[in-house]
């Protein structure tokens, strides 16, 4: 049964086919984060330390480290990347204690925290371009590290499963050349965007089954990558990893916290309570009014929020109706608690029987403020009564 060996100084992962599903935390990378990227240049690592912490409390069991920050005052990466690099690793292996995932385009770098990393890392990553395998290959074998595959070569990314496979198997094979065993190699098959290619999820499923049956090897993927351009991204994410989860995908790169409401969301959903009437300072704190605003459940929560707001000087009309204010009354998600796409994978395990106990799936929820258990159990009994 393959297994692919990851460890920090004092932790050992485990991905493989009749294990837990292996969350790869996301959120330490500067690609599309301005203001992190902007931190990273100034030496500042508070968001590093904070997402580093935040992650592993919310179900992340490695953390992918990219540090791909071209600086405005030396733009060539091949300069400061490795030794950014080497620092976020020793920053982040200090703070918490599982194992890392090293990710770059920048070989320098890679090698650069494959010496800061304690344990044994995981590689980010390798292509079946000829560039990248004589580069990235070498380090793999020398630092006896698993490394992430990805399935795009010279040609690019091709539409067709079939030749994905098979860049894939080329990886693999060119691995056993440098006697680099395939449960070493954790293959990413590429996920398209669903929006744009109506077959992208039953591709990647069918992918996923073909390299775990004939390939033997581990699998992953971005996995916000299916949702790319639609709404309500989330719960397209929650069913794709699940079902991937059930063809035999063992691990995805992505973020495990869920995030909370941004302040330019906050401000379009003021404005949707002005036009209903509703009169609030021009200067409240949008920072105080974001976990108020969001979807309520009841009425006796949109009660409770009208209370809140009033208490930052928000004025409520009383003709306005519960049902006119549920909408847009509520509580955004909080800090430090799991995203939907981590509890749908954690349902998952437990449903596979992954997570026999349930005991991840309870920590999860209890650390989410989840009553849902308590509500299941009343009407359980209702049911068996009728």
């Amino acid at each position: 049964m393959t297994r692919t060996v990851l460890e920090s100084k004092t932790k050992t992962v485990v991905i493989g086919f009749d294990e837990p599903f292996c969350v790869i935390g996301e959120r330490i990378n500067p690609t599309g984060r301005k203001i992190l990227a902007a931190e990273l240049e100034a030496g500042d690592f508070s968001t590093v330390e904070k997402d580093a912490l935040e992650q592993v409390a919310c179900g992340a069991q490695v953390l992918d480290v990219n540090a791909g920050v071209v600086y405005n005052s030396n733009p060539n990466p091949n300069e400061t990347e490795p030794p950014l690099m080497r620092k976020m690793i020793e920053l982040v292996q200090a703070l918490v204690d599982v194992p890392l995932c090293v990710d770059s385009s920048v070989p320098g770098a890679l090698e650069a925290g494959l010496a800061a990393a304690g344990g044994r890392p995981l590689l980010n990553s390798v292509t079946g371009e000829e560039e990248r395998l004589e580069l990235v290959l070498p380090l793999v074998k020398k630092y006896n590290v698993p490394v992430v595959a990805i399935s795009n070569d010279d040609t690019g990314i091709s539409e067709d499963p079939d030749v994905r496979f098979e860049v894939a198997k080329k990886i693999v094979e060119r691995g056993a050349d440098f006697g680099i065993p395939a449960h070493d190699f954790v293959v990413d098959p590429l996920v398209m965007p669903i929006g744009a290619m109506a077959t992208a999820g039953q591709q990647v499923f069918a992918l996923v089954r073909r390299l775990r049956e004939e390939l033997g090897v581990n699998t992953t993927c971005g996995a916000s990558n299916i949702s790319f351009g639609l709404p309500n991204r989330h719960g397209i994410n929650n069913a794709f990893l699940a079902m991937a989860s059930s063809h035999g995908m063992t691990s995805a790169i992505m973020n495990p916290v869920a995030m909370p409401r941004t302040l330019k969301a906050t401000s379009e959903r003021l404005g949707e309570l002005k036009a209903l009437g509703i009169e609030a300072p021009e200067d409240v704190d949008l920072g105080a009014l974001r976990p108020l605003l969001g979807m309520a459940p009841d009425e006796a929560l949109v009660q409770e929020r009208i209370a809140r707001l009033a208490d930052l000087g928000v004025v409520v009309p009383e003709g306005l109706t519960a049902a006119q204010l549920a909408p847009l009354l509520g509580l955004a998600p909080k800090t430090g608690v799991a995203s939907e796409e981590t509890l749908s994978i954690r349902a998952a395990d437990f449903l596979m029987n992954n997570d026999p106990s349930g005991g991840k799936w309870i920590k999860l929820n209890k650390a989410a403020g989840s009553d849902a258990g308590g509500r299941g159990r009343r009407e359980g009994r209702r049911r068996r009564r009728a």
